[in-house]
């Protein structure tokens, strides 16, 4: 079952600005969905039209396997968001901005010292919220989007801005969060390094479109079809013509040759042949492009 599902959905600022060109999101059911893309790629567009805070003019968005638009109400009872920057009031402690959701929301009081201790914000007392450190009031605004008890939190670059021991905060939150509640989550950045130590589902849009998704581990097998090996000997120029006689294309990269992925039992006849022809080979290594790199090769491409 998916939480969240999106059909052809498109979006245009003018006739000319397609800012969404048929976009399928697919969020199963309790996963992490880390939605990726550079800045300006149609994230929060998305995020806004699947929200309602947009009006949606082509394709159609499903909550729970059924249509947004007539069951909206209903739908975004069981939503938290975190759309943009927090909406905090600075002269309130984190108690008191709380208070002001919980009577909008009308959910028990009780709940606000929950989610205090769900954020780890109970310490701050009477500290003003406009006092508090960019990650604190991160987490006083994901402390807003939970108060109702969501089935879904989505939270458009949370770790925006955030210091290192910042994001390891959140990332550790919602991890929590989604363990704990089965609270499915989805997440916008544009840094796939922090992404993927969170996320189980991975959709990646760039100029208006999606150009992949799927689970985190199908995007660690693109990394490992995307892998090379490298060979540093005392002679790389003899070494490249015994590969190009073996009808293989090679690079040199920082005084090493890169070849494209192999098997072992071709690496080591490629090695043996080096060897018998009075070559030196001070390093093989199998090395995996990062999923970095896997992104941004995507993202250009």
């Amino acid at each position: 079952m998916y939480s969240i599902e999106t059909k052809n959905l498109s979006y245009s600022f003018s006739e000319k600005e397609t800012v969404l060109d048929n976009i399928n999101i697919q969020v199963p059911e309790g996963s992490i969905y880390g939605f990726l893309g550079p800045n300006g790629a149609g994230k929060t567009t998305t995020l806004k039209l699947v929200l309602g805070l947009l009006k949606k003019q082509k394709g159609e968005i499903d909550f729970f396997n059924q249509p947004f638009a007539p069951n909206r109400i209903q739908v975004l009872a069981r939503v938290g968001s975190l759309i943009e920057s927090p909406s905090i009031y600075a002269q309130l402690t984190a108690r008191e901005n709380l208070q002001v959701w919980q009577r909008i929301y009308n959910c028990p009081k009780a709940r606000i010292d929950e989610v205090l201790n769900i954020v780890d914000l109970a310490y701050t007392k009477k500290k003003k919220a406009g006092k508090f450190s960019l990650g604190m009031k991160q987490r006083l605004s994901i402390a807003f989007a939970l108060l109702h008890e969501p089935d879904i939190l989505i939270l458009d670059e949370p770790t925006n801005g955030l210091d290192p021991s910042g994001i390891l905060e959140i990332r550790e939150l919602l991890i929590r969060i989604n363990r704990e509640k089965n609270t499915t989550i989805v997440i916008s950045s544009h840094l796939l390094a922090e992404i993927e130590k969170l996320v189980t589902h991975v959709g990646i849009i760039n100029k208006g479109k999606i150009i992949f998704q799927g689970t985190l581990n199908e995007l660690h097998v693109m990394q490992a079809e995307n892998s090379t090996v490298q060979y540093e000997t005392d002679n790389n120029d003899r070494a490249r013509d015994i590969f190009t006689e073996c009808k293989l294309n090679s690079v040199m990269r920082e005084g090493k040759i890169i070849l494209p992925k192999m098997e072992r039992s071709e690496i080591a006849r490629l090695t043996k042949l080096l060897v018998e022809d009075g070559i030196d080979v001070y390093e093989v290594a199998s090395v995996k492009n990062d999923l970095e790199s896997i992104f941004i090769d995507l993202t250009k491409n």
